[in-house]
């Protein structure tokens, strides 16, 4: 069940979608893009889904995570 956020219900700004682009862009994780934007993650699928914005993760840790040579 998802749980309302600040924002939920109200419509995205052209900056709420630039924010999201960057997410998307960096392989944030959705919870936290989530806690982020104020929205639920329903709402951040939705969302990406109809802006054809990919939330897959690509072949790289989050976070930079990567172990130092």
């Amino acid at each position: 069940m998802a749980v309302s956020k600040r924002n939920s219900g109200k419509p995205w700004s052209a900056q709420d979608i630039s924010a999201l682009k960057q997410f998307a862009r960096v392989n944030t994780p959705t919870g936290v893009i989530s806690v982020k934007l104020g929205r639920t993650e329903d709402a951040i699928y939705t969302k990406a889904s109809d802006l054809n914005i990919s939330l897959r993760p690509t072949n790289q840790s989050p976070y930079n995570r990567r172990p130092k040579k």
